[in-house]
């Protein structure tokens, strides 16, 4: 069982990996530093250790002991208590949800063998914004596809935000960075995918009109402002767009992929 330590020391060493979670840049060079990420929310760090994550350490306020005592139960790390108040200026901002955890980060899968164990992927190019990826990988879980590919510059699915908003989805979801991306989209075709590039270059035709009765695809979406590159536009199978209204020039990368992967799921 995890042994319950109450505390009043905010400079305490053994509270560092919760300090000043809202510096992003500061939190994701100290959490691939430590290998660690942080869970926030009793779902959220529920869904962590449920699905095989090893907690190091949780931090919650007296309250949250006792909705959190089954999960306390099975686990051999410490669980730091302090009030409301100390967390929120240890932390840097109100944690309404009341539980964090520190979780040893797993070691990455390689791209091979992600899409080994795949049929249906979505392959994202330099998505930078931890909320779409969090985003991007819940509609590609809740819609049924397989795995997710990142390009080297994409943000941290890891990071709290993204696993906040994935709904722990990145927790159980297969993904895997290619760092050699000029590469990658000869690595879909050897592995027997079909490309989907999401585009608005002049070939393109409506995503509801491409035949995706195939064995393996793929869905390419590119980042927030320019969307895909030329090289992968000119790569993919097949160049599609989603038809909308004259008003409306696009979608949220998250809400485009969403409305993808239901077009191309599996029938």
């Amino acid at each position: 069982m995890a042994e319950i330590v109450r505390l009043d020391d905010l400079e305490d060493p053994r509270l560092r990996d919760y300090v000043d979670l809202r510096d992003v840049q500061l939190r994701l060079r100290l959490e691939t530093d430590r290998g660690l990420f942080l869970a926030e929310g009793e779902k959220v760090v529920r869904r962590a250790i449920e699905s095989g994550h090893r907690a190091r350490s949780f931090l919650m306020s007296p309250r949250w002991l006792d909705r959190l005592a089954d999960l306390l139960e099975g686990s051999d790390a410490p669980c730091f208590v302090l009030d409301d108040a100390s967390i929120e200026r240890l932390t840097g901002f109100h944690v309404h949800r009341g539980a964090l955890a520190a979780v040893d980060r797993p070691e990455l899968a390689s791209p091979r063998s992600v899409l080994a164990g795949a049929r249906r992927v979505v392959v994202v190019e330099d998505l930078v914004d931890h909320t779409n990826v969090g985003a991007t990988f819940r509609a590609v879980a809740a819609l049924g596809f397989d795995a997710v590919l990142l390009s080297p510059r994409c943000a941290d699915p890891l990071y709290r935000r993204a696993i906040k908003v994935s709904m722990g989805s990145v927790f159980w979801l297969p993904y895997a960075r290619v760092d050699d991306w000029y590469s990658a989209p000869e690595l879909l075709r050897e592995a027997g995918f079909t490309t989907y590039a999401m585009t608005l270059s002049e070939d393109s035709v409506a995503i509801d009109s491409v035949p995706h009765d195939v064995d393996r695809l793929a869905l390419v979406v590119g980042s927030e402002g320019h969307g895909l590159s030329p090289h992968w536009e000119k790569s993919a199978d097949h160049r599609v767009t989603i038809p909308m209204s004259a008003d409306i020039d696009s979608l949220n990368v998250a809400s485009a992929v969403a409305v993808a992967c239901w077009e191309l799921r599996a029938r």
